[in-house]
């Protein structure tokens, strides 16, 4: 999944972009308000982390302003912030914030907030289970029978974006946004590299992932399971 972290402290902000890409997410930081607000007219994401106290454009400025597009309406926004007057709480749950979380936190709670606004947001069920495959979609852990089976942070965040559509084709292009954050250096064909590893790990698994020309990538059960 493809993440917005919108925080003007440089360090906060390697240390929870590093700690989320260690986990398979795809974060792009932004330190500056109106920056976002620019990303947020050009970029497709699946969740934003949004400081309030922001340089060029205040975080509640932001926030009304996604929440007034159709485009960016319906992505959920964590606010993590310094301001924990219950007026700011109000005033951004007012604006469309979907959770909020006041600083100094533990990462472990921004992470399992960040998988319940995910959950939310794709309607999933808990587990989602394709042949023998299982995916935890509130841990993120993925087993075959029981047994956890082993995938890289890039190859688990195809996988991700593959089960949030089951069954209908995901564009490489969409892949791409899911998997790498705009800074990073890599083209869209870099796609056929993780899917290759994916489609190897998932042998055997009743799971299968296939290429419709044009369309791009599905996954679902095999025919024969």
């Amino acid at each position: 999944m493809r993440l917005l972290l919108v925080e003007d402290h440089a360090e906060l902000a390697e240390w929870v972009s590093k700690a989320l890409a260690q986990g398979g997410y795809a974060v792009d930081v932004m330190t500056r308000g109106d920056h976002a607000a620019h990303a947020l007219l050009t970029q497709p994401y699946d969740l934003v982390i949004l400081d309030l106290s922001l340089p060029g454009m205040d975080g509640l400025e932001v926030l009304r302003g996604m929440r007034s597009r159709e485009a960016s309406a319906h992505i959920p926004v964590l606010v993590l912030t310094a301001r924990d007057r219950t007026e700011d709480k109000v005033a951004g749950l007012n604006l469309g914030a979907d959770d909020y979380l006041t600083k100094p936190f533990e990462l472990t709670e921004l992470e399992a907030r960040i998988k319940a606004l995910l959950r939310r947001a794709g309607n999933l069920v808990p587990t989602v289970r394709i042949g023998a495959l299982a995916f935890d979609t509130n841990s993120r852990l993925v087993s075959v029978e029981g047994k956890p089976l082993a995938l890289t942070p890039r190859e688990l965040a195809v996988l991700e974006a593959l089960i949030s559509r089951q069954g209908r084709p995901v564009a490489r292009e969409t892949l791409f946004e899911k998997v790498f954050s705009f800074d990073e250096e890599a083209r869209p064909e870099a796609i056929e590299i993780y899917v290759h590893r994916l489609r190897k790990k998932l042998e055997g698994t009743g799971a299968v992932v296939t290429t419709l020309r044009g369309l791009g990538y599905l996954i679902d059960e095999a025919p024969d399971t």
